[in-house]
This record gives C-alpha cells, sequence and structure tokens, in this order.
C-alpha cells in the first residue's frame, strides 16, 4: 500500500507557515478550560498530523493482515508498506542500507537491545561504559543493570555551567572503555552535544558509540554517517507518529555480530529440537508481530517532516527558541530561571525552567488552567535535576507547530500564576 499524496498535507518548499501546520493537526483545534490549547510538551510526545492518522486508518480498513507469513494480496499489501516506511526511516537517518534499521517497540527498547546484545556478547569484567550528566533514565539504567551483572565500570562526562558537555578530560575518561552512550540533545535543557567529535575520539580510543537520538532526529537534519554514530535510537510518537514504534540504526557488521535480543515467531530461519538459526538483520531483532499500523504511521509522519524540509524546520525552531529566551527574560528577569544553554544556536526547543519560586507541579496546573501545557517533574532525568540543584523543573518544549503566539501564550499564563500565588 502506498499512501496517495493527494492525502498528505502539501507545504510550498522555504515556506513555513505555521498557521496553516497547525491547521494539519486535528487536536490543535479543541479548548481547554474554554482555552484555545496551546501543547508545550512535544519533548514528550508530539502531536500528529492528519495524515499520520488517516494512513494508519488506511492500513486497518483497507489491507490488515500479518507480515511476512502470508502469499495473498493482503498480506502481500501490509507487508510491502511496513518494508517501505523502512526504507524511508533508513533515507531520514542518512543510512545507506535499510536492513539495517530494526523496528522496537521505543527508544527505551531500542537502548535495551544494544545493552543486554552487543553489551552482554562484547563487555567484560573491568570494561567501562561512558555515559554524561544529561542523560535520560532510559539511557542510564540499562547500563547500570548491565555493569551490576557483569561488573562493569561507568564513567561521567560532566557538564559546565551553562549545561553543555565539559571534554577537558575526554581522552583520560576514554581510556579502557568499550562503549560510549550519549544524548545528542537534552530532553531538559535542549543542549544539542558534540557527537562527531565525541565519537571521533572513542573510536581512536577503540570504542563503539550509541547515540540517544529522541529529541534531535525530530527537531534537525540527521545522518549517522556524518555523527559517525555506531548505534542511534530513537522514537516514533516524539516525531509526529504513533507511540508503540521506535527505531534502532546500527552499523550493518555490528548488526550481522549480535545474538537476538528476543526469541520467538519471525526472527527464525530455522528451528530444530535441539536448537535454532536466527534470521538475517534486521529481522533476527524483530521477534513476533510487529506494530505494523503504528510502522506504517511512522512512515507517514516522515513523508510531511520531508514535504516540510528538516532544515527548515531546525531554523524555525532556531527562531522560537530566541525569541522565547529573550521574551520570558525581558519579561520576568530574576523571576524566572532558564536553565540550558542561553544561544538558540547550542541547543533545541526544549526548555526547563523555575518561576516565582513556585512548585513546578503547581505551576503546571495554573497554566493548564489557561490552556497552556507544559511538563513538570524530573523528566526521567534525576542525576541531571541533583546538579542543578532542584528536585523538578518545569519544562515547555515546542514544534513545528507552535509560533510566538504560543510563547507570548506562556508568558500571559506565568504572569497569571505569579498573580494567583502572591495571595
Amino acid at each position: 500500500m502506498a499512501i496517495d499524496q493527494s492525502e498528505v498535507e502539501q507545504h510550498v518548499p522555504g515556506e513555513f507557515d505555521v498557521l496553516r501546520i497547525k491547521s494539519d493537526f486535528p487536536i490543535l483545534s479543541r479548548t481547554v478550560h474554554d482555552k484555545p490549547l496551546v501543547f508545550l510538551d512535544s519533548a514528550a510526545s508530539s502531536q500528529k498530523p492528519r495524515s499520520v492518522l488517516q494512513a494508519m486508518d488506511t492500513y486497518y480498513e483497507t489491507i490488515n493482515a500479518n507480515v511476512h507469513r502470508a502469499a495473498y494480496t493482503l498480506a502481500e499489501e501490509a507487508t510491502n508498506a511496513m518494508e517501505a516506511a523502512r526504507s524511508k526511516v533508513a533515507a531520514f537517518i542518512g543510512a545507506t542500507d535499510a536492513n539495517e534499521v530494526v523496528f522496537t517497540k521505543n527508544a527505551t527498547e531500542s537502548i535495551n537491545l544494544i545493552a543486554r546484545s552487543w553489551g552482554v556478547a562484547n563487555l567484560e569484567p573491568g570494561d567501562a561504559i561512558l555515559l554524561t550528566h544529561l542523560e535520560h533514565h532510559a539511557n542510564i539504567v540499562p547500563w547500570q543493570q548491565l555493569a551490576a551483572e557483569r561488573e562493569l565500570e561507568i564513567r561521567w562526562i560532566p557538564l559546565t555551567a551553562d549545561c553543555q558537555l565539559d571534554l577537558r578530560n575526554l581522552d583520560s575518561l576514554l581510556d579502557g572503555v568499550k562503549i560510549v552512550s550519549l544524548t545528542s540533545m537534552s530532553n531538559v535543557v535542549g543542549t544539542i552535544t558534540p557527537v562527531r567529535a565525541i565519537a571521533d575520539a572513542a573510536h581512536a580510543a577503540g570504542a563503539v558509540v550509541a547515540v540517544d537520538a529522541c529529541q534531535s532526529v525530530p527537531h534537525l537534519p540527521t545522518d549517522v554517517h556524518q555523527l559517525g554514530a555506531d548505534f542511534l535510537s530513537f522514537s516514533g510518537h516524539k516525531l509526529l507518529g504513533p507511540t508503540g514504534i521506535g527505531v534502532l540504526w546500527a552499523r550493518k557488521e555490528l548488526l550481522a555480530a549480535m545474538p537476538p535480543f528476543l526469541g520467538g515467531g519471525g526472527m527464525i530461519l530455522d528451528v530444530r529440537l535441539d536448537g535454532f538459526v536466527a534470521a538475517e538483520a534486521p529481522h533476527k531483532f524483530e521477534a513476533g508481530t510487529p506494530p505494523i499500523a503504528e510502522i506504517i504511521g511512522l512512515g507517514a509522519a516522515i513523508d510531511y517532516l520531508n514535504n516540510l524540509g528538516m532544515e527548515a524546520v531546525r531554523q524555525h525552531e532556531m527562531a522560537l527558541t530566541a525569541f522565547a529566551l529573550e521574551h520570558l527574560s525581558n519579561r520576568f528577569g530574576d523571576r524566572i530561571s532558564l536553565y540550558g544553554p542561553q544561544s538558540a544556536e547550542l541547543r533545541g526547543g526544549a526548555m526547563s525552567f523555575a518561576f516565582d519560586d513556585i512548585h513546578p507541579h503547581d505551576l503546571s496546573q495554573v497554566l493548564d488552567q489557561h490552556g497552556v501545557c507544559v511538563r513538570p517533574g524530573h523528566h526521567c532525568a534525576k542525576p541531571l535535576m541533583r546538579l542543578l540543584g532542584v528536585g523538578a523543573t518545569a519544562r515547555a518544549s515546542w514544534y513545528v507547530y507552535n509560533n510566538e503566539a504560543d510563547i507570548t501564550a506562556l508568558g500571559d499564563a506565568l504572569e497569571a500564576a505569579g498573580e494567583f500565588f502572591s495571595f
């Protein structure tokens, strides 16, 4: 099945019309507490354009069948649609071979797959793993579990005062390291990390590099080879796609040497009473029935972003981030603390902040009364929260459907919250 391009929202290349883009997202027309919805939580999960919803509906309405298991027409069409989405993913991240793309249920599973397959096969007691202080729990806990089981050492790249990676001691940190696993963009403070520089140093030291690209792949052009990555993970639901679908990309030779992560149907070439032979990648890592509709939805999301142009997406978000930094700082002064780099060129559009000593959970509830959606909490990054000296922050994050009016609405809601808690 191929989506009829007449069903895909068309946008003029080079023209970033946010109001028109917003009209492509049905949920953004609703109100909350009788206020227009201002959605500023895309770092947690983005909204979905109509074309993604339609692509998934079309699968269920016209070609609903399991893949890779039958020769009848519906099954062939479903298989073709799923594999077409795999090719779209590969092209979107600059991969040269679609068979280097493994579908998982989310990026967390992708990182666990690396740890439990590559890690178990390659890491021995005394080996070291290098992480950073920016990491999401999904890129910490799997390595801590493995380290506890196999007597591995975990090291950390520290941060500068403005939440960038401090690489002054990188060479010594890399001594004895077998894998570096790092985020390409922080989900808390927006920092864009120098993945290529770290990858080059890691490779020179004999280590492989795994990149948690959940925040970067949806927001800026990505090329796995330019990054110097050996592994790269991301989730569909942060990229205008559905939940329940993640991606692991890895170099072909690594996938070929790695043992299966899960066992069952679909991942085998042969099974006998005394053992089994695994299929080749990517299928040996995709046991069981895959999330077919979600994979097709992810392909439609990539179509949508390609139509906008990822360079245009990045330019739009840098402009919006620069506006937010200036507007909120000028409007509130020392009443607001904006964490992370103060230059839009060094960060993405996830912005954690503290306001008027109001607890982030209380603040977000008042903002919700004004239709503004922000996320309070530790953002699955408790080690980073402790380094920032806070238990939680409020976080606003924007995407292709946000504009300066949404940032101004956030400011208006913060003003109202300040007045509410002043009594």
